[in-house]
């Protein structure tokens, strides 16, 4: 109903944004930040966040750029660099929060502000470009009548759907979100799921910074910036509690859109960007209460 009302708005602000050119062009732009709200949905669910996966976005990006176009390796080698860069990432903050137990807030807080220092360091501040036609494919070419990029996030989608489903470690991640004690006297590896699930985001984010880079054909250290406030809305906009326990990947799916709708509409309507985040925060906002409101219903009712 949300989503309706949006697409109805702002196809009254704007006659550019319901056609089918401009919504073609937003499933580009948005499969970046729908690779990485796949494994947010799974942080958020166990009760956890991270809010430094626009900072492994950016250093992944960073080290795809500096290993092919400063160190002068071939470029599939610099691609593995940026998936490594970010899986790393993601295992240093699963492996803090599952294994030292520091609250994921303060520890993805802290990996924002490091992640994004060793993007700006490594790089010197300087851009890279000039990447060859064959690399353009992941972000720029097309499977049929659908943009790669785009392509490749229904596949995962359906993938992450169905392993959150229809496992037993998607019914592990739900049991910690409700209850970690409980999920670990009850024998769930609860480090091990915990340590999996950062671990995934990080690589998420590694595959997003090389889909990025191949549709804007170059390299930039403050790539991704503000990058979590979409990942963390359109998860939290699709129905998974902040609190744990409770999501779905359509549901993720179904925030993405309206969060790229919105983005895209206000712009068409000529609203500036500052403005535009304000929106997407406030929109945050209201969907965190209604969540807790809900969450208190349900608990008065019981």
């Amino acid at each position: 109903m949300t989503l309706l009302v949006i697409i109805l708005v702002l196809s009254r602000l704007s006659d550019r944004f319901f056609t089918s050119a401009n919504l073609l062009n937003q499933t580009r732009l948005f499969a970046e930040v729908g690779l990485m709200a796949l494994p947010m949905t799974l942080v958020i669910i166990t009760g956890g966040i991270d809010l430094s996966v626009s900072s492994a976005f950016g250093w992944s990006a960073v080290m795809l750029g500096v290993t092919w176009g400063m160190w002068g390796l071939p470029l599939w080698v610099a691609i593995g660099v940026s998936l490594l860069t970010g899986l790393f990432g993601g295992l240093f903050n699963g492996w803090i929060v599952a294994r030292i137990k520091v609250p994921p807030l303060i520890t993805t807080l802290a990996t924002l502000a490091i992640y994004r220092g060793m993007a700006y360091g490594i790089s010197q501040g300087k851009p890279v470009s000039g990447y060859p036609d064959w690399f353009e494919v992941f972000g720029q070419g097309s499977i049929g009548p659908l943009p790669t990029q785009f392509a490749l996030l229904i596949v995962l989608t359906l993938a992450v759907g169905l392993f959150l489903a229809r496992t037993p470690w998607g019914r592990f991640i739900y049991a910690i979100g409700s209850n970690a004690e409980a999920a670990r006297f009850s024998g769930i590896p609860v480090q091990r799921i915990l340590l999996s699930i950062y671990t995934f985001s990080g690589l998420m984010a590694g595959l997003a910074s090389v889909v990025f880079v191949s549709r804007v054909t170059t390299t930039r250290a403050d790539a991704g910036v503000g990058l979590e406030l979409d990942v963390i809305a359109a998860v939290v906009l699709g129905g998974t509690s902040i609190y744990g326990g409770k999501g779905t990947i359509f549901g993720t799916i179904l925030g993405l859109v309206t969060i790229a709708l919105l983005r895209n509409g206000l712009s068409l309507a000529g609203v500036k960007g500052d403005a535009t985040v304000v929106v997407i925060g406030a929109v945050l906002i209201v969907a965190v209460f209604v969540n807790r409101l809900l969450r208190g219903e349900k608990s008065d009712a019981r």
